[in-house]
């Protein structure tokens, strides 16, 4: 895990979105250029994108702001299951953003053509460092066994991939998703993790304490080569830290 890190602890989910929504904004104001987001799926950023609707909503500089998703599922955009999906109806559906600021991996898509698709994507409004895209920002979750984007530990190999995105499956269900690969992650300016639960507590001490087990989970290979990492974690998610 990358030695600059900063880990931030917050009371609970809610406070930890708060916090990460004040940053975005503060962020936003300093920042007069266009501005690349990689979104995540999950219940946390559902409280986030909810504060950033509640909050800041009317003043929020929505019109330099390009929206992407780290992963997503290979369902249907109306799906339950569909990232995009979740986000559309926490937030992009109570904004005022054109439909060309949106850049959607297509899940309706046969795995792979929904890959390649969203490369296009990437490939035609990205700038690029050291032949990889450039994100201002990615927000990641963590899954209680380590995995990050729909890079899963049964799959190291995305981490390396030389493809800017790639078809992953998952360990349990055998579901398809197409996902970031890792070195595209480290490739950001910026990389923040949004961890909440006890479920994670064990998870988070092993990467930050415990090296020889952390090196089973991807997350623990997330260190943005010339970007900024922060981890925003609940007091349960950073219970067992130390």
């Amino acid at each position: 895990m990358a030695e600059n890190k900063e880990i931030k602890i917050f009371s609970d989910a809610q406070e930890l979105a708060e916090a990460f929504a004040s940053e975005l904004f503060h962020m936003m104001k300093s920042n007069r250029q266009r501005f690349d987001i990689a979104l995540s799926g999950g219940s946390t950023p559902k409280l986030l994108f909810n504060v950033l609707v509640n909050s800041y909503g009317k003043k929020m500089p929505w019109d330099r702001i390009h929206f992407w998703w780290g992963d997503e599922r290979c369902v249907p955009p109306t799906s339950e299951e569909s990232n995009y999906g979740m986000t559309k109806k926490h937030l992009l559906s109570k904004i005022e953003m054109i439909e060309s600021q949106v850049h959607r991996i297509k899940g309706e898509l046969a795995p792979d053509d929904a890959a390649s698709d969203y490369i296009r994507e990437i490939q035609s409004h990205l700038n690029e460092r050291a032949n990889w895209p450039v994100f201002d920002l990615i927000i990641l979750g963590m899954g209680d066994d380590g995995h990050t984007a729909s890079i899963f530990p049964h799959e190291m190999e995305l981490l390396h991939s030389s493809n800017i995105c790639e078809v992953a499956t998952h360990p349990e269900s055998g579901q398809k998703r197409v996902s970031l690969t890792g070195q595209v992650i480290n490739n950001a300016n910026r990389v923040y993790f949004l961890i909440s639960g006890k479920s994670k507590a064990k998870r988070i001490s092993e990467m930050m304490n415990n090296k020889k087990t952390a090196g089973k989970f991807p997350t623990f290979y997330i260190e943005p080569k010339q970007g900024k990492i922060i981890f925003f974690l609940d007091e349960d998610a950073a219970s067992e830290i130390g």
